[in-house]
């Protein structure tokens, strides 16, 4: 995966542990290590309470730190969130307008079933906070950019819409509850399949 693009970070992710004393970030990162492991066994609403249980520290420190749960599912998730949004600007890189689309698709798919929690954060979550609005906002144009270029080299089909991209990652996301061990080779044969269908010019179908 690709290193995280800082300019790309939500804008609280960089600066919120600067000046904090050593066991102030200590908690944090426990609270943080706990919260995805949380959220990828029981799920985003998981109480907060138990969050703080599992981190070992009390509701008021979590609460401190992590006013809101959409925040603090923000910064659990900020380097995936910033690896999809500059993800979209290295596809746009690439000279092959397909390839590029193809590429991007296939890499936000794979994050989605490694990282359950994460899964439903990219479709629901990430716009209920600032800063992660932002980033989101410019993946989105960056990747309607991608989808014209696909386009207009006759590669994508005419009729593709960005509502096709969110049914295929909500499909996709359902992959993610699966056994650990299938659950990514099921998402690289579903995600083959509908890039297949994508296709202005259909070709093999992928494996």
């Amino acid at each position: 995966m690709p290193a995280a693009s800082s300019r790309m970070r939500p804008a609280a992710a960089g600066s919120v542990t600067a000046g904090l004393r050593a066991d102030a970030l200590h908690n944090r990162n426990r609270i943080l290590e706990a919260a995805r492991e949380a959220f990828a066994a029981r799920g985003l609403d998981v109480p907060m309470a138990a969050i703080a249980r599992r981190a070992g520290v009390g509701v008021a420190t979590l609460y401190r730190r992590f006013p809101t749960r959409e925040s603090l599912i923000v910064e659990v998730f900020a380097d995936e969130l910033s690896v999809c949004a500059s993800a979209v600007d290295e596809s746009l890189a690439d000279p092959d307008p397909w390839r590029g689309f193809r590429t991007f698709i296939e890499k936000v798919a794979t994050m989605q079933v490694v990282e359950r929690g994460f899964s439903v954060a990219l479709l629901t979550r990430f716009s209920a906070v600032e800063g992660a609005e932002d980033v989101r906002v410019r993946a989105e144009r960056s990747f309607a950019e991608l989808v014209r270029r696909a386009k207009a080299a006759g590669r994508l089909r005419a009729d593709f819409d960005r509502s096709d991209l969110t049914l295929l990652l909500m499909a996709n996301g359902g992959l993610a509850t699966g056994p650990p061990e299938a659950r990514l080779a099921a998402s690289r044969r579903h995600v083959a399949y509908l890039l297949q269908a994508f296709r202005a010019d259909p070709g093999p179908t992928g494996p």
